[in-house]
């Protein structure tokens, strides 16, 4: 059978023995990352000089659930245009026409360094805290004006094993622990009531996150280190307590009140005691953070308010997203409307230069 021809200005080649079809400008791939959903590999970009990721999704179109998975996040990656907030620099598709388009890719910047690696690598000091805390909580910002609940835990907190301080990848925001990294410690960033499902979630659920990965930054050490789901709640209840009765009454699953009913009474611990060593100015953004109830839970807006991030704070570059269209967040659409909608976005999409700088830290 012979192999079919090659888009015009296109180039293929085998990545881990899977083939990839892309613009001759995109060379040197280099696997970085694969999981279930998709494969990411690192790419130069000899137009622009610049070091790129292009993701490949794994077939996404074999059925309507992952071609709407696909369909918002590509609709949300170029929506996003903030400092910290990863964004799409380019898609494509060697696929030349509506019928036979069956793969597309997404361009992303290339994150040289990971928080994690940083943090194996160096106690980080106060001041260095401060501003990655901030620019995490200026993107949240930036990501939750727009409507969007991230789930920060899957993405930019993969920071512990995956990318930066700039938050990813939109298309995990729902999907489990392990498919792009194959690490599941993602759990111990984890906001209570997603470990159980207690509730609807709400914004504040990415706070928790950043709360986690705050004080695993000042301490050097994961805060709450649970060895499964019900380990994982009660280490935090060791520190927030176990819930007030008004919290337990917000509970819409009975399983999960009946569960909670029955803890034993532990009371609150004062992070500044868990703390001590620590500038009561960072405590204090813990303390609005790490709180059970998610209505209590300081806003990304109203954290960057806080005393701790004042000697960083440019409230002109808080900036906020234009409104993200969510008309198809729920519909069932059949496949061949799934594949119009994404080959309409694609062919739609203006492509972006960046300019050949490393990023860092």
């Amino acid at each position: 059978m012979s192999t079919p021809l090659v888009r015009l200005g296109y180039c293929r080649q085998e990545v881990n023995k899977t083939t990839w079809e892309v613009p001759e400008r995109y060379r040197d791939l280099r696997q970085v990352g694969t999981g279930a959903y998709g494969t990411v590999c690192s790419a130069v970009d000899s137009r622009a000089g610049v070091k790129v990721a292009i993701k490949k999704l794994h077939r996404p179109f074999q059925s309507e659930l992952f071609a709407k998975r696909a369909y918002r996040e590509l609709r949300l990656l170029k929506h996003m245009k903030h400092e910290n907030v990863i964004g799409l620099l380019d898609v494509f598709t060697a696929d030349l026409s509506l019928d036979r388009f069956h793969d597309f890719y997404l361009v992303m910047p290339f994150m040289g360094t990971d928080l994690g690696k940083l943090m194996k690598l160096q106690r980080l000091s106060e001041d260095k805290i401060q501003y990655l805390v901030y620019q995490m909580l200026k993107g949240l910002k930036y990501i939750h004006s727009a409507g969007i609940i991230h789930r920060v835990r899957h993405v930019l907190l993969h920071s512990m094993c995956f990318l930066s301080w700039q938050i990813l990848d939109f298309g995990l925001a729902r999907q489990a622990d392990s498919e792009m990294t194959g690490y599941v410690v993602t759990r111990w960033y984890r906001a209570p009531e997603v470990i159980l499902s207690w509730m609807h979630y709400t914004q504040t659920v990415d706070i928790w996150s950043v709360g986690c990965i705050m004080a695993e930054m000042l301490q050097g050490k994961p805060l709450f280190k649970g060895s499964d789901h019900l380990d994982q709640l009660n280490e935090i209840m060791k520190i927030t307590g176990t819930p007030t009765q008004e919290f337990i009454s917000k509970l819409q699953s009975d399983d999960a009140k009946s569960y909670i009913k029955s803890l034993p009474r532990v009371e609150k611990k004062d992070l500044l005691e868990v703390f001590s060593k620590v500038n009561p100015q960072a405590v204090s953004v813990l303390e609005r953070m790490l709180l059970l109830d998610p209505d209590s839970r300081v806003t990304a807006a109203e954290a960057l308010t806080l005393p701790f991030f004042s000697e960083f704070r440019e409230p002109g570059e808080e900036t906020e997203a234009q409104p993200y269209d969510h008309s198809l967040d729920n519909a069932d659409l059949p496949m061949d409307q799934w594949k119009r909608h994404t080959f309409t976005e694609i062919l739609s999409f203006k492509p972006i230069t960046l300019e050949s700088k490393e990023t860092s830290l």
